[in-house]
């Protein structure tokens, strides 16, 4: 599984400032009174993975997780999330996986949508998606629990069961892959087709 370092956020939610949070190894938990942003930071976490639903962070739209003003500060038209990842075990899929440390940035204008960076480097959200698929540490993965989560956990549906056990077993990427094989598979028989006409023309 690969290992996370640190997380930095800038603009997002609550944390207006830059705001860097170390990670040690075990099972983290954060902990602090109401309203000091704890569900923030397991949100900023489902961010810079790749999350697109509003939902999961608890808005209406995607703009929502930038900082939104308040009576004495302006709001802000940009959001940061950062994530640094420990490559050194060489986890990582094979596209991530030339480099000890793995930097995903994700950040998001107002009204103008997304970008992800991978070591400074432009990627897709599919990129991302896939990064992070076999490591049991997706947007939606297991490994963050948050208020509630435990309750719907006990109520799952079998077919939502199996899915958490998937997750677990790190084998959820492997569905993107065959995918994304199949899709590959048939534009080359496409292809082939169309050469096997142009010859017999």
């Amino acid at each position: 599984m690969i290992k996370f370092n640190k997380l930095k956020l800038k603009g997002f939610k609550s944390f207006v400032e830059p705001t860097e949070v170390v990670i040690e190894q075990g099972l983290t938990g954060i902990v602090g009174p109401n309203g000091c942003g704890k569900s923030n930071l397991v949100e900023a976490f489902r961010f810079v993975m790749g999350e697109l639903s509003p939902k999961q962070m608890r808005g209406s739209e995607l703009d929502d997780v930038i900082f939104n003003g308040t009576s004495d500060r302006p709001a802000w038209d940009i959001a940061e999330v950062t994530i640094d990842l420990d490559n050194k075990d060489r986890k990582a899929p094979g596209l991530f996986n030339q480099s000890d440390e793995i930097e995903v940035t994700r950040r998001i204008w107002r009204g103008e949508g997304s970008e992800y960076r991978v070591n400074g480097k432009e990627v897709r959200l599919k990129d991302v998606q896939l990064l992070f698929a076999d490591a049991a540490t997706g947007a939606r993965s297991t490994s963050m629990v948050s208020q509630g989560r435990v309750g719907a956990i006990i109520a799952a549906k079998p077919e939502q069961r199996r899915t958490l056990l998937e997750e677990a077993a790190g084998i959820t990427g492997l569905h993107s892959r065959r995918h994304d094989a199949e899709l590959r598979l048939n534009s080359t028989e496409n292809n082939l087709a169309r050469v096997k006409d142009v010859l017999k023309t």
